[in-house]
């Protein structure tokens, strides 16, 4: 199967993804759960979901504009924008060590919450995934979802950084008062 820049296909691994680009032998495709991912042209275990329209040896601004949509509308589901509090805008983390002899740490607070919401989106998708797998038991989802909350318990000393409240992390105690 020839694909073309655009491409929609599914792979029995990586699950959905969108071609970003190619060589003479290799396809570069963006998956959902996988990242980037170089697979060979002789590959055959791909399935077609939508064409690219991209022509062979060249790439239309539309079509690079289709595939990065794809992208995008594949991740917009697992990833949703979530904005820090207004009083943290161009904050510095500083970690300073107990030792008086040893240089402290700082970190823009921007890239320390964007690591705390890629963490939370991550177990979000923990979470689908469990709930989703064909071979746990209910018991087994239900234990491993328990562990999933006493993480977000674990983790809502952050949620002093959000700017909305349904963007907080929760806990246990939050879920049980629900």
């Amino acid at each position: 199967m020839k694909l073309t820049i655009g491409s929609r296909i599914t792979h029995p691994t990586y699950g959905e993804g969108a071609v970003f680009g190619e060589n003479d032998s290799t396809y570069r495709i963006t998956f959902r759960e996988h990242g980037e991912v170089e697979i060979g042209k002789a590959y055959a275990g791909f399935t077609l979901l939508e064409a690219g329209t991209a022509g062979q040896g060249q790439v239309a601004l539309e079509d690079v504009v289709a595939a990065v949509k794809n992208v995008f509308d594949m991740l917009y589901d697992v990833a949703d924008i979530v904005e820090i509090g207004e009083k943290w805008h161009k904050g510095q983390l500083v970690i300073q060590p107990g030792d008086s002899s040893l240089k402290s740490k700082e970190i823009p607070i921007e890239n320390f919450f964007h690591k705390i919401v890629m963490l939370r989106d991550r177990l979000r998708v923990l979470e689908q995934k469990i709930n989703a797998h064909a071979k746990l038991t209910d018991a087994d989802k239900v234990e491993m979802q328990q562990y999933i909350t006493r993480i977000y318990g674990s983790l809502t000393t952050f949620n002093v950084l959000f700017k909305a409240r349904q963007d907080h992390f929760v806990g246990e105690s939050a879920k049980n008062e629900d």
